[in-house]
């Protein structure tokens, strides 16, 4: 009845009333794009690229693009090149001189990053649309298919609409962020995700129930529970934080700062036990491709090595695989975080504001105490992140879940949309408490009482 209440109480709110109508507009628009098919592709011969992009990899890149990758749509690259382009540039931000600049400019420099993030959205799509189309026999369509032939001005108007697909997608995400409630590109990626679970969750319980030799009714029933489970334990890693206790000086009325800890106030440093999300994953995956392609390289094909390669790397399900994707998170999860938490400079604005941590001194040593912490809850969260993106192996092999339900067991596909869905919810928590409803979460009880 409360979570009822607080719907009611949204629909209340004019403002947020109207984002969440801007945002699910937008969103019906992508959803509409990924059904329609490339102009010169015969839509009704799509079934061999469907059961191609049915589990494993092209199961995991279809997701991403919401089944738009095997209805070969207009919106076939999805969101993807713009997420590989943000990568990209955050990284070289590590290297390269100008773009360290740029992101100490504030405002006006994150708007060059972002015409720069744009220009290199383009050229991967440039890059990729071709690789598509390429790639479109060998995964299934018939040459039947192609009404108007695989010659240059297909290549042309087909290259030209999935660069304006990828483009107009991107627009329709910062529209929503703008716009509407959420982040727009990681909602449009959600959306796309959980386009793709009803049907692979049908499928999987079809199986499970014909003949009654699968299991059965109680089997599709225990996936459910098990399934229940890892959201619960994925929505523990994205919210689970260490709090670091922080004193601020009470400033005297001469303009200097009372040394007593108990003068000031007491607040906290919350170190998120995952702070880089889904990005050691999405890392990991790129690379995890390259295996297969040294082992099927014009070196090593032939060769007893290259052949174990394209084995055990080109099944995401295999041992092999999931070993080394394993260990490739946990690396990437030290990585990232060391890169996007920024110990000095916490440091630094706690000196600066007059805060202190109790027993540490201001400056370096405050600096080194974080960056231990931050070591030491990065380990538990790197292993818990890496078991989490390797169970879809493990309820594959264990129960014999089809793959393409499977995908939803852990990975990337899942943690986006707990981690897209809590933070959404959180907007909108913020303008129920600002208007002193209760909110979506728990924190609206409390401040409620406050208020």
């Amino acid at each position: 009845m409360k979570f009822i209440e607080s719907i009611k109480n949204v629909w209340k709110i004019e403002e947020l009333r109207n984002r969440i109508i801007v945002t699910l507009s937008l969103l019906l628009v992508y959803r509409f794009g990924a059904q329609v098919v490339l102009p010169g592709i015969d839509a009704s011969q799509l079934g061999g690229l469907a059961e191609k992009t049915d589990g494993g990899l092209l199961g995991l890149l279809n997701a991403f693009t919401g089944g738009a990758f095997a209805n070969a749509s207009v919106f076939a690259l999805g969101i993807m090149p713009y997420i590989s382009a943000s990568i990209v540039v955050q990284l070289m931000g590590i290297a390269i001189p100008y773009l360290q600049k740029l992101q100490k400019e504030g405002a006006s420099g994150q708007k060059k990053i972002n015409q720069i993030t744009r220009w290199l959205t383009i050229a991967i799509c440039l890059l990729q649309a071709p690789g598509y189309l390429a790639s479109l026999p060998a995964l299934g369509i018939p040459q039947s298919a192609f009404l108007l032939g695989t010659g240059p001005l297909f290549y042309f108007s087909s290259v030209t609409i999935l660069v304006t697909g990828c483009i107009f997608a991107m627009w329709l995400g910062e529209k929503i962020t703008d716009k509407g409630i959420g982040n727009g590109i990681s909602l449009l990626i959600m959306v796309g995700i959980i386009a793709t679970l009803p049907q692979s969750f049908l499928q999987n319980a079809a199986t499970r129930l014909e003949g009654g030799g699968n299991g059965g009714l109680m089997m599709v029933l225990i996936e459910f529970v098990i399934w229940f489970v890892i959201i619960l334990a994925s929505i523990m890693l994205v919210m689970g934080v260490r709090k670091i206790a922080v004193q601020y000086a009470r400033r005297t009325a001469s303009g200097g700062y009372e040394k007593s800890a108990m003068a000031g106030s007491r607040q906290y440093i919350p170190l998120k036990l995952n702070a880089s999300g889904v990005m050691p994953i999405i890392f990991a995956q790129a690379i995890m491709f390259v295996p297969s392609l040294i082992g099927g390289s014009s070196f090593l094909k032939e060769t007893a090595a290259g052949a174990w390669m394209q084995t055990n790397y080109s099944d995401m399900f295999g041992f092999w695989y999931n070993l080394t994707f394993a260990l490739l998170i946990i690396v990437f999860t030290y990585f990232y975080t060391a890169i996007t938490v920024p110990t000095n400079k916490m440091a630094d604005d706690l000196k600066r504001s007059g805060g202190f941590i109790p027993g540490i001194r201001p400056g370096s040593e405050t600096s080194e105490y974080l960056d231990k912490i931050m070591s030491q809850i990065t380990l538990p969260g790197s292993i818990f992140l890496a078991l989490i993106a390797i169970f879809p192996a493990f309820i594959v092999k264990l129960m014999g879940v089809q793959q393409g339900w499977a995908l939803f067991f852990g990975g990337t596909s899942l943690l986006i949309m707990v981690g897209v869905a809590i933070d959404t919810m959180q907007q909108i928590n913020s303008y129920l408490l600002n208007r002193h409803y209760d909110g979506l979460m728990k924190t609206g009880k409390n401040r409620k009482a406050v208020a």
